[in-house]
């Protein structure tokens, strides 16, 4: 098991927001995180890499309790986040992004910065086209896909991906959606929050349904498509 969260509650000043939660993802597996907004999903990743570290519980990774270390330290053990935020830094190119996002490995030579550099290109050959511009003047779409070729060069063992197609249009919804399943596919342990339940759908195996920092179902992806009270109650969907 890679990641294993034990009831764990977690505030915002005094507003209580998660509220007990236990939940697993193994190795190499794709798992989503439904419901609602508001419901906690952002919070729980906040949670797992220490910026919003939970009062009580506790978040094991790859063995290791790591409730309660600070977020770089969590990072450099291997969990990567890209936030509904995206945070590119705007004022350098593409491909200094990429360079900065591998700092904090000083053991990669150059041949491997490139090597990773080369397969990030190769899953979104837009940004290679754009690597000698700043963030800045990317799209929303390019700079989502930079923000996951952040993710990718870092060497994640485990990716936590936050929202990646809002606000983006649909063709680019639809391809955002197939890198990730071609990602999950090569192995990639992939913790996933998507309000888009096709997106959901194609990249997850497992589900988790998420109301007022609860967790209200769990199961496979074809165990929620047969579940319309589920869906109705805590997605506001039939699907």
């Amino acid at each position: 098991m890679l990641l294993k969260i034990e009831d764990i509650h977690t505030y915002y000043g005094f507003s209580y927001i998660l509220q007990g939660i236990s939940f697993e993802v193994d190795q190499g597996e794709a798992v989503a995180l439904l419901g609602r907004n508001g419901a906690g999903k952002t919070t729980t990743l906040r949670s797992i890499v220490g910026v919003t570290p939970p009062r009580e519980g506790k978040i094991f990774f790859d063995g290791t309790n790591i409730a309660g270390l600070p977020a770089y330290e969590i990072v450099r053990k291997g969990i990567a986040i890209i936030p509904d935020t995206r945070r590119i830094i705007p004022n350098i190119t593409v491909d200094e992004n990429l360079r900065l996002a591998m700092l904090k490995d000083k053991e990669k030579d150059r041949s491997r910065q490139k090597s990773l550099i080369d397969m990030a290109y190769s899953y979104f050959p837009r940004l290679k086209e754009r690597a000698n511009n700043l963030g800045s003047a990317l799209s929303g779409g390019e700079q989502q896909m930079l923000a996951i070729a952040r993710g990718l060069v870092a060497e994640p063992k485990l990716m936590l991906v936050d929202e990646p197609t809002e606000g983006l249009m649909p063709t680019l919804v639809e391809m955002i959606g197939d890198k990730l399943k071609e990602l999950r596919e090569t192995g990639l342990t992939m913790l996933l929050v998507e309000t888009n339940l096709d997106v959901a759908f194609k990249v997850a195996q497992r589900v988790y349904v998420m109301e007022k920092g609860l967790i209200k179902f769990s199961g496979t992806k074809t165990d929620l498509l047969g579940n319309h009270e589920i869906q109705q109650r805590y997605l506001g969907v039939s699907v």
